[in-house]
């Protein structure tokens, strides 16, 4: 009995400090760690926090070619963590974005998202490919012009990523009626990603200059070098995304950030499911 009632007193106690035990808020230091996905499923998508949002769901306009669950991307293959083609966003992301399409619809053009939310995992796939040498098998389309080696240092790789926190996106504007892109057939001779816009992989978009994910400097938004229509395509972009409170990434003319962000500090791992279009 007295080892019984120890127990008991050594549980009480567990369960009291349990209980004072204040709950941290978003951006507190503890989350500057990755926060992976719990064991089990929540109503609102597999691990998927409830500030999260399906795209399709606050605005079914805008266009969604979702680049990284198919092999055409700069590594060739599906990404992991990407298992359906479908664009998660913070919810204050998604309806800055839904404001922006708005605007655009209204002048005959939609945005068009090529990546939203992307889990952690997939960043570390980015890392092992690039730590990968010998893999350049898509070099031709998206860095012709650069060392493999030397992604890293120049920016285009890195170990953690803003999209992890679910408010950055990347995008360009369609003009409307949207003529459908032909997909990718794997192995098909690469275009280089800064060619002519008739030399390069016909994307319905815009003519930007380069093509989504071009790891050159002719893809950062202001180089001098992109003048006439190619410019004015990038600042009509760029002014409604602004309007709307997104700011950019000046390196990448696609890459947009929600501000404030909802999870500032917190990068998540949870994978993109197929789920059914009830969940969320």
């Amino acid at each position: 009995m007295p080892r019984l009632a120890a127990a008991l007193r050594g549980l009480a106690t567990a369960a009291a400090a349990l209980i004072a035990v204040p709950a941290l808020a978003p951006g507190a230091a503890a989350d500057t760690a990755v926060r992976p996905a719990p064991s089990s499923p929540s109503a609102h998508g597999p691990g998927m926090p409830r500030e999260f949002v399906a795209l399709r769901s606050v605005d079914p306009t805008i266009i969604q070619e979702m680049r990284y669950v198919t092999p055409h991307n700069f590594m060739g293959v599906p990404v992991t963590g990407y298992r359906a083609p479908r664009c998660l966003l913070t919810r204050d992301a998604a309806r800055a974005l839904h404001r922006a399409q708005r605007s655009f619809l209204r002048r005959g053009y939609s945005l068009k998202v090529y990546d939203c939310y992307r889990p952690q995992r997939a960043v570390n796939h980015f890392v092992s490919w690039a730590k990968d040498l010998g893999d350049q098998r898509m070099k031709g389309e998206f860095y012709p012009r650069a060392d493999k080696s030397t992604l890293f240092r120049d920016g285009y790789i890195a170990e953690k990523s803003g999209h992890s926190r679910g408010s950055t996106v990347d995008l360009t504007l369609v003009r409307l009626p949207a003529l459908p892109t032909r997909p990718y057939v794997p192995g098909e001779p690469p275009a280089p990603c800064y060619g002519p816009k008739a030399d390069r992989f016909p994307d319905n978009s815009l003519d930007m200059g380069t093509g989504f994910d071009c790891f050159d400097t002719l893809a950062h938004t202001l180089d001098p070098r992109i003048t006439g229509r190619q410019r004015a395509h990038r600042l009509l972009l760029k002014d409604g995304l602004e309007r709307a409170g997104f700011v950019n990434y000046p390196s990448e003319w696609w890459h947009y950030t929600f501000t404030p962000e909802t999870f500032p500090d917190t990068y998540f791992d949870f994978p993109i499911e197929r789920w059914s279009p009830g969940r969320y």
